[in-house]
This record gives C-alpha cells, sequence and structure tokens, in this order.
C-alpha cells in the first residue's frame, strides 16, 4: 500500500544549501509548516548524522502553526570535486487524539500512516576572492572619483589650500636660492678662467709641488658638489609648487 502524501509544507522544498567558508559551523533553515486542522508529529532525519546538528529534530506542529528547524553542518575540509551525497528527510505522521509519549506513537505507528519528504545537500563556496573583488572594485571606482574631481579643478584651487604666508615664504625661499646659484656659477666660472690663465704659468709649480695642485683640484670639487646639491633642493622647492 501506498504512504500518505505529506501533509506538511516544506521550505525549502527538495534541497538545503549551505554556504561555505566550512571552517566553521554553517547553519541552514528549514521551515515546516501545518496547514490541516490536526497536530502532526514530525522526526528529521539524516544520512550524516555526525556530520550535522538538528535543533528541534522531532516534535508536534499543531494545526495551523509551523516552526523552523536549525540544520548546523559541522566544520570540514571542503573539496569542491566532491559531490554532496548527504541527505535529509522529514518523517510526519498525524497525532492521535489521546497521545501522550511520543516516542511510543512512533514505535507503534503503521507503515501507511507515516509521510515523509526528502531533500538533497548542497554546499556553495562564494566565488573565489569576492570581498577582494569587492573591495579593488570600490577603490578603483574612488581613485577614478578622485582623478575626475581634480581634473577639473583649476590650478589656483589646488595651490590655494596652501596658506598664503606659507607660499610667499617658500616663492622668497626659492628666489635666494636661485640667486645663490646664480652667483656659484659666475664664481665657478670665474674660477675655471683664473684657472686657465695660470694654467701655463702654474705647470712647472705642479710639477714642483703635486700637492698644491691637489689642493686646488679638491676645491673645485667641493664646489661643484655643493652646486649639485643646490639645484636638487631648488628642484624639490619648484616640485612641490608645480604639484
Amino acid at each position: 500500500m501506498a504512504r500518505p502524501e505529506q501533509v506538511l509544507l516544506l521550505e525549502p522544498q527538495h534541497e538545503l544549501k549551505f554556504r561555505g567558508p566550512f571552517s566553521d559551523v554553517v547553519t541552514t533553515n528549514l521551515k515546516l509548516s501545518n496547514p490541516t486542522d490536526r497536530n502532526v508529529c514530525f522526526k528529521v532525519k539524516t544520512t550524516a548524522p555526525r556530520r550535522y546538528c538538528v535543533r528541534p529534530n522531532s516534535g508536534i506542529i499543531e494545526a495551523g502553526t509551523s516552526i523552523n528547524v536549525s540544520v548546523m553542518l559541522q566544520p570540514f575540509d571542503y573539496d569542491p570535486n566532491e559531490k554532496s551525497k548527504h541527505k535529509f528527510m522529514v518523517q510526519s505522521m498525524l497525532a492521535p487524539p489521546d497521545m501522550t509519549d511520543m516516542e511510543g506513537v512512533w514505535k507503534e505507528a503503521k507503515p501507511e500512516e507515516l509521510m515523509d519528504s526528502k531533500l538533497r545537500c548542497v554546499f556553495e563556496m562564494p566565488v573565489e576572492n569576492e570581498k577582494t573583488h569587492d573591495m579593488e572594485s570600490n577603490k578603483m571606482m574612488s581613485s577614478s572619483l578622485l582623478k575626475s574631481e581634480s581634473s577639473t579643478l583649476p590650478a589656483k584651487s589646488l595651490s590655494s589650500t596652501l596658506d598664503d604666508g606659507e607660499v610667499k615664504k617658500i616663492m622668497e625661499e626659492c628666489k635666494r636660492l636661485q640667486m645663490e646659484a646664480q652667483r656659484l656659477r659666475e664664481e665657478n666660472k670665474q674660477i675655471r678662467e683664473d684657472d686657465g690663465l695660470r694654467m701655463r704659468k702654474s705647470n712647472m709649480m705642479s710639477s714642483q709641488h703635486p700637492s698644491v695642485g691637489m689642493k686646488k683640484e679638491e676645491g673645485l670639487s667641493a664646489r661643484m658638489v655643493a652646486l649639485i646639491v643646490l639645484f636638487f633642493v631648488v628642484g624639490i622647492i619648484v616640485g612641490k609648487l608645480v604639484l
């Protein structure tokens, strides 16, 4: 004899979905509704009882009411290539009017009184690097927005973020450094000219006193280094003003 059709309404009807990661307990809910005018006893069974914790796993659903069953999947090493073969079965029967012992009712129940519904388990992993992708997308949107905004701002408004006093000081310092650089260039030019005029006269002296020539070369090298450093500082300051 065929079993009667399930009177309980299940939500979801056919499968329980568990969304990873599965390094911690993953919980999904199963809603059982009783649309009849009689109380219904129910039991929730699974093919992998060690892998799941079900609360409540049995009970009575009064006429016209519903109950939420929490199905908790225990942590495990997820293998995307392995398909889940776990299944759940919701077994039910109409509660006798004079029921006092639920376990006794299940033991004494006849096969033709039992109703059942089966659900398969589905494991889903979130898209790889989903959160990272969202963060990168937000970052790209923010950077493009800032770029578009900065491109529409005039140079004057960008420089106005600096205090007027600070801009004045930087300009004065820049002028002073430029004058100092010009002075050093002229001085270095004069030194080269003087050295050129003295070169012939100093050849004999240099051969007799080589240490004197070395000292002059060291003095010239020191001035050149100072000039290079000065140009570097001027370049940094001017670069800041342009930005």
